[in-house]
């Protein structure tokens, strides 16, 4: 889910750094300092869940859990993902410096989106709801990342057009495996402490 550096234009990029400075301010301001040990650990699972890639033709994919972060950290989980990212770029060169701005809005606004989904529970209270919106956020988190991927790859080059169908079609898979681990992980939050799902 990673965009490298030198693979869009600067347009491209410098848009996304606004989009991203946007977000990020309004999501600080809705941070409560009581919320940085959960952010820290939630931030940690994200951070070491993207390491892991698979090889699919001229793509990679790998586990997210950007749907999982939305649904922990509701509006924290946007500055979230970007630490996530800035550390993997400095540290493993996952993604990159110039691209940090996209790949922030690739994987945060689907978080978001999530997290507004998962809202929608407290219309309905029975476990079986819940658990259904706990399997569309991650999958639609998903699918969402995987569209402004594309979209950020054909804004930048047309010519990136198949590569950007392949990255779409090549993370359906990681849309199912992570749609189940947000259910699996919601269910059992809310059997052993379901503030963390507040």
């Amino acid at each position: 889910m990673h965009i490298s550096d030198g693979v869009l234009n600067g347009t491209v990029c410098m848009g996304g750094y606004a989009i991203t400075a946007l977000i990020t301010a309004y999501s600080l301001k809705k941070m409560s300092t009581e919320d940085i040990p959960k952010i820290s650990v939630v931030t940690s699972a994200f951070f070491i869940a993207s390491l892991i890639h698979i090889k699919i033709g001229p793509t990679s994919v790998h586990l997210v859990l950007n749907g999982l972060v939305g649904i922990l950290l509701g509006m924290a989980a946007f500055p979230s993902i970007l630490i996530g990212l800035l550390l993997q770029a400095f540290i493993f060169g996952h993604g990159g410096i110039t691209t940090l701005g996209v790949n922030a809005v690739i994987m945060g606004v689907p978080a978001l989106i999530a997290h507004a989904l998962f809202r929608l529970r407290k219309l309905n209270t029975a476990k079986t709801f819940v658990l259904f919106l706990a399997f569309l956020s991650g999958g639609i988190a998903i699918f969402i990342s995987s569209l402004l991927l594309a979209l950020f790859l054909v804004f930048s080059e047309k010519e990136f057009v198949t590569v950007a169908k392949i990255a779409v079609v090549s993370n359906i898979p990681v849309m199912l495996i992570e749609a189940t681990i947000c259910l699996l992980v919601v269910k059992f939050l809310l059997q052993v402490k379901p503030r963390l799902l507040e």
